[in-house]
């Protein structure tokens, strides 16, 4: 009996160890994972300085991540501009202020939306994809099969997807930008009534060219950290059908959760840079 009454009373204890021992756990396997794929990452980097791989090979890689995504980035793009012309009008026209939708429409899409759309559809289309690809190349021993005939899988196999995503990610920025502008212009002025030359004038007025360039900067880091992050987990897929599905899914998922957090602190970087050169922006309200 006494042995009874003391489990019972070291047990909420007991499971109050349990409960540390597998948040340590987790811990632990997220810091290995994260230093496993900054060892990933590097040996990418390292064959990029090295040797570059075959111009037909990364073409294609191009042509399937980059081309083949146009249709859908531009899809995406155009009908994100109606929807912030859709939910900002009421709320600008409360102040009268709709003339100014076209700075924040466009502003919008250049910092913001443009890139993290087109990283967001590049992520979900392309780096499952690639980590699904990968991951049957690791089920059937392809890779190892590469390997034991002397290439090099990693500058074989992934660095030509790393450059693609690192290429074609801008461009795709740019035309989900171009489209978002195009989309927001055109159900402005053809469905809320919007004068048209005070729309553009308020549009060219508050938008610079630093804010392609900030878009297209934090471009680059989003499809960077796709090619890395859809290549580990191709590469590191487990066995069977169940492990290459868990990779495409995870694939998208940490690229999405990692594209968030790089939006946060480039975007903080970024503006101190322009604060520190262009210290007096123009502001789309007034002082």
């Amino acid at each position: 009996m006494s042995t009874g009454n003391s489990v019972s009373r070291l047990g909420p204890i007991a499971r109050l160890g349990e409960g540390v021992a597998d948040f340590g756990g987790i811990f632990t396997r997220a810091v290995e994972g994260l230093g496993d794929m900054t060892l990933f990452a590097w040996r990418i980097l390292a064959w990029l300085f090295t040797r570059w791989p075959r111009r037909d090979t990364l073409i294609s890689n191009m042509y399937s991540i980059g081309v083949q995504s146009v249709s859908v980035v531009a899809l995406i793009g155009t009908f994100t501009g109606m929807v912030l012309a859709v939910q900002s009008y009421t709320q600008f026209r409360e102040f009268g202020l709709e003339t100014q939708l076209g700075g924040v429409i466009n502003k919008s899409m250049f910092r913001e939306l443009g890139p993290v759309l087109a990283a967001t559809m590049l992520a979900g289309r392309v780096g499952s994809a690639m980590a699904a690809e990968l991951g049957t190349m690791r089920v059937t021993e392809q890779i190892d099969a590469l390997a034991s005939m002397g290439a090099n899988p990693i500058q074989y196999l992934v660095v030509p997807r790393f450059l693609s995503c690192l290429f074609m990610i801008p461009s795709l920025t740019i035309i989900a930008v171009f489209m978002g502008v195009v989309g927001g212009a055109a159900y402005c002025v053809s469905f809320l009534g919007i004068d048209y030359h005070h729309y553009r004038s308020n549009a060219q007025r508050f938008v610079e060219n630093w804010d392609l360039f900030y878009g297209i900067v934090k471009s680059t880091f989003f499809g960077a950290t796709i090619g890395i992050v859809s290549c580990y987990r191709g590469f590191h897929c487990e066995p069977g059908a169940e492990g290459v599905g868990r990779a495409a899914t995870t694939a998208f998922v940490y690229s999405f959760c990692v594209i968030i957090i790089l939006d946060l602190l480039v975007s903080i970087f970024l503006d101190q840079i322009y604060l520190a050169f262009w210290p007096a922006a123009p502001k789309l309200f007034g002082a």
